[in-house]
């Protein structure tokens, strides 16, 4: 990583030649957007705005030149620029000028909060709208044979129910992720173990504790889908982070062996949402309480 890191920050030909190049690959494999992301975002944090703005515009051109001759369309260059790279150059000059994480998520927060509301102000029934658009792969699993069409039509009608909080915490978090592993490989190349430490301070402004606290009433009331529930997902990323800043920061100042960390991270992947929930439910608690400060205030290990 540090090695990939270190060629993006060689010069704007570089950066732009590996964001473009994983921009395009992502098309194809998704999880490789992460690394297009944090190449803009890595630049942007040591640059500016001006430096992300030009490895940008470099990377649309080479991205639009690779898709016209593999598509025949320079569309999908369009969706990398708008999905990719304009979101994470955003929250990564917010960043940049903030130096405080939860700044920059918080922002992601809004956005997200704002999608959800324009989408709903927009569309006069979100749930028969993603029927529609999930209706094709409905139709494709059971020509497939892999569900019979009542299973299929029960399990889509399902999905079509949570897919606008979902589809956009799914943004969010990807573009999170981006500058986040855009931060540490500034870290590695410029701060050793600065990433750990700003991680660990990340705190959410009081506000954001007060909007959980109304969701998590309100979905009481409202018992299913529906605009709360939908911004309950969206916003929820963001107490989980800082549920986990709550947890690295209690296994710095404690000493113990970083593989109780990675024990953590798997289980949030095998017990997923379950395991999220309970840690977003620390991050919460924690804005309220201060975990934190209530840990003897034994100084963190740097890393």
């Amino acid at each position: 990583m540090k090695a990939l890191a270190a060629l993006i920050m060689r010069g704007p030909l570089q950066a732009a030649l590996v964001t473009g190049a994983t921009g395009l690959f992502a098309l194809f494999f998704p999880l490789i957007g992460l690394f297009s992301s944090a190449s803009m975002a890595l630049v942007t944090l040591r640059g500016g705005a001006r430096a992300g703005a030009l490895v940008g515009a470099l990377a649309a051109v080479v991205c639009t030149l690779a898709c016209v001759f593999v598509f025949g369309s320079p569309w999908p260059a369009l969706v990398v620029v708008m999905v990719l790279w304009l979101p994470v150059w955003a929250l990564g000059i917010a960043l940049r000028f903030s130096r405080s994480p939860a700044f920059a998520i918080q922002m992601a927060g809004l956005v997200g909060v704002v999608l959800v509301l324009l989408f709903y102000a927009l569309t006069a029934n979100p749930e028969a709208y993603w029927a529609g658009f999930l209706e094709p792969l409905s139709q494709a699993v059971v020509r497939d044979g892999l569900v019979d069409a009542a299973s299929a039509q029960a399990l889509f009608a399902q999905l079509a129910r949570w897919m606008t909080g979902t589809f956009a915490a799914g943004l969010m978090i990807q573009v999170l992720l981006g500058l986040f592993i855009g931060r540490w490989w500034q870290a590695l190349l410029y701060n050793p173990g600065g990433f750990g430490a700003e991680f660990r301070t990340l705190r959410l402004h009081p506000a954001f504790g007060a909007i959980g606290v109304v969701l998590v009433a309100l979905i009481g009331f409202t018992r299913g889908p529906g605009l709360v529930a939908d911004l309950l997902i969206v916003l929820s990323p963001l107490w989980l982070l800082q549920g986990l800043a709550v947890i690295h920061t209690l296994q710095a100042a404690y000493g113990l062996h970083r593989g109780w960390l990675v024990g953590l991270y798997v289980l949030l992947v095998v017990f997923m949402p379950h395991a999220e929930i309970l840690v977003a439910c620390l991050g919460l608690v924690d804005i309220w309480a201060d975990l934190r400060a209530r840990r003897g205030r034994r100084p963190p290990s740097p890393g």
